[in-house]
């Protein structure tokens, strides 16, 4: 999540439009938040041979209209009315086996706010089309270079 994030609006230069973080790393802090769970759907299949997969991941993308932010109170910088937040939901997790492949997770609550991870918060019109392309085609170039390639995780639960 957002967590980490310690500045305020006030703190980011005036001309920062957008703040985004690595898709990669946000994925990788997602899967670490969620290794009981992967621990746990391997020993309810009898999995625990596959500890070192290979693992699956399906996810899904949304971006999504934040409404009005515009400053009401306070002296920071005049910003733009609208926000926009590109952000992505870890929906399942399979592992490949001798005997075929098992679904270890599955996201219960898939529209849920709280499973939703950002990976890119802007000052933006969901409308301005040229801006939101601007902002987040580096994003999906990092989306795409993913797909065909692995990522290596060190659990403190998988050896």
């Amino acid at each position: 999540g957002l967590s980490g994030i310690q500045q305020s609006v006030d703190d980011y230069p005036v001309d920062t439009i957008s703040k985004r973080f690595r898709y990669d790393v946000a994925l990788a802090a997602t899967l670490m938040d969620l290794e009981e769970e992967i621990l746990e759907g391997l020993k309810t299949h009898d999995l625990d041979d596959y500890l070192k997969g290979p693992f699956t991941v399906v996810i899904k993308e949304s971006c999504d209209g934040m409404g009005d932010v515009s400053e009401k109170h306070g002296s920071g910088p005049a910003v733009p009315e609208k926000a926009v937040r590109f952000s992505f939901t870890l929906m399942s997790i399979t592992v490949a086996h001798e005997r075929g492949s098992a679904r270890i997770f599955e996201e219960s609550k898939p529209n849920s706010e709280l499973c939703c991870k950002p990976l890119c918060l802007m000052l933006a019109d969901e409308s301005d089309h040229e801006t939101l392309t601007a902002i987040l085609s580096p994003l999906i170039a990092e989306r795409e270079a993913m797909k065909n390639s692995a990522l290596i995780l060190y659990m403190a639960g998988i050896p």
